[in-house]
């Protein structure tokens, strides 16, 4: 009895270290994932590479800055300018129709 025992706590030792090796395995792979996320990944025959976070949030940042006239700071700088005009187009405008509404 007692052998039958030990055999079932044998079993359920086994059982139990196996599935804490599955889920280390699973955990690791999720680290090595989060780590080639992190460093990018080169190409490989038939799948394009992928830039590292570091690559990546420099060419965010480039685009941030301006360069004249390809970065999107340039662009929202050029449609910032292009608002102002037109503001002051249509408040002169508005104040010309209401001088000539006064006379």
């Amino acid at each position: 009895m007692t052998e039958i025992i030990a055999a079932c706590v044998g079993l359920a030792a086994l059982a139990g270290g196996i599935t804490v090796i599955a889920k280390l395995v699973k955990f690791l792979k999720k680290l090595g994932d989060a780590v080639d996320d992190w460093q990018g990944e080169p190409d490989r025959p038939g799948v394009p590479g992928r830039p590292g976070v570091m690559q990546r949030l420099e060419t965010i940042e480039a685009q941030l800055r301006p360069n004249g006239g390809h970065s999107t700071r340039d662009v929202v700088n050029r449609v910032e300018q292009s608002v102002r005009r037109v503001e002051d187009t249509l408040a002169a405008t508005l104040e010309a129709q209401r001088g000539d509404d006064g006379e």
